[in-house]
């Protein structure tokens, strides 16, 4: 959990080895066999280069919640022209036919593919940015594997910014030329995260169901109990957006359902408990959640229902099993904590004055 805690500035290998700086080993990169000399390049192979001055950007923009406030979704800051990559496609090929380049690639085509813009977003970038499906594919039908995990200033990949405008068939597109899933963005978090953040379903299902093709694997596989930096995996945040098809979804990919969060160690089923709707609490303990799970401070999901007056909530977790004698660190049990202790009471047939005792709903 240290790395839950890292702020954004704090350097970490782990964060970065996959970023901007990976564009200065394109010259150790092989030409791709495809690539023959064109008429003007003198007869002998070009070597991979980097555009003058495109390695460092500036200072890093973001608006007011934190997301790119320049590149995303307006100016691509191209400080100069494109040289022309030949006849591309006016309509949007599909994903899985990508775009095959005709003829060879010259020096001066070659660096525009390998453009780096004043944000750090590569042509790769820049082609989701202004989704230009032509040109994306394009760009995965030449450039090596490498480029596409490049990190902008903001060290979001061109997977997450696909993912943050909601292009499901880019992010498929992606995902089939193997671009990774698993680099975190400034705020730590993965395309999945975003995805569930944003509660973009389809490319969710993009990225937990697509694969590589042949000769395009990924190095890591895809982690579902990943956290970002403020300690929340994927299911958590699926939880708090209460999204039930997510939900389901991340479970039936692989993600565990009584994983704890970082801060405090609630899990989804704590979560759930905190937004205050029962059928979430439901879904859960049908999905296979521990009723009793605990936090870093001992306490269950029933402590925080009992301690917030959710008596319907309550019920329920006392029907699935909830043990209302458990204590937390501070020695207090569901029942200290309930506004009407008897309603938690593990019998149903104390009577009072000969009468029932009935348990509120």
């Amino acid at each position: 959990m240290s790395e839950a805690r890292k702020g954004p500035d704090e350097a970490d290998e782990n964060r970065y080895d996959s970023g901007i700086e990976s564009l200065r080993s394109l010259r150790s990169l092989p030409e791709p066999a495809a690539l023959a000399p064109g008429p003007s390049d003198g007869g002998g192979p070009q070597s991979w280069t980097p555009p003058r001055g495109g390695a460092e950007g500036p200072e890093e923009k973001e608006d007011a919640d934190g997301e790119r406030a320049d590149s995303t979704y307006g100016s691509s800051s191209i400080t100069g022209p494109l040289p022309l990559l030949g006849d591309l496609e006016t309509e949007d090929p599909a994903p899985c036919s990508p775009l095959v380049p005709t003829g060879a690639l010259n020096a001066q085509q070659l660096e525009a593919l390998t453009y780096i813009s004043e944000e750090g977003d590569t042509l790769v970038h820049l082609a989701v940015i202004h989704e230009a499906q032509a040109m994306l594919l394009y760009c995965l039908a030449v450039l090596p594997q490498e480029v596409l995990d490049i990190q902008n200033n903001l060290y979001q990949t061109a997977l997450h910014l696909a993912v943050h405008l909601d292009q499901p068939r880019a992010v498929q597109a992606l995902v089939l030329k193997g671009a990774s899933r698993v680099l975190q963005d400034l705020h730590g978090d993965t395309a999945l995260h975003m995805a569930c953040q944003r509660q973009h379903l389809a490319c969710a299902r993009c990225l937990l169901e697509g694969r590589p093709e042949p000769g395009r694997a990924q190095p890591h596989s895809l982690d579902l109990q990943l956290q970002n930096w403020q300690g929340l995996a994927c299911l958590h945040i699926a939880t708090l957006q209460r999204n039930r098809p997510l939900m389901e979804l991340l479970l039936h990919n692989g993600a565990d359902i009584d994983a704890q969060e970082g801060t405090s160690g609630k899990t989804a089923l704590h979560l759930a408990v905190e937004t205050q709707e029962r059928s979430l609490v439901q879904f859960l303990l049908r999905a296979g959640a521990r009723v009793d799970a605990r936090m870093l401070n001992g306490c269950t999901p029933l402590h925080l229902a009992a301690g917030r007056g959710l008596s319907s909530i309550s019920s329920t977790l006392c029907e699935a099993g909830a043990d209302s004698l458990l204590r937390n660190v501070e020695d207090e049990t569901p029942q200290d904590l309930a506004e009407d202790p008897l309603a938690l009471l593990p019998f149903d047939d104390l009577k009072i004055s000969g009468k029932p005792l009935l348990c509120a709903d």
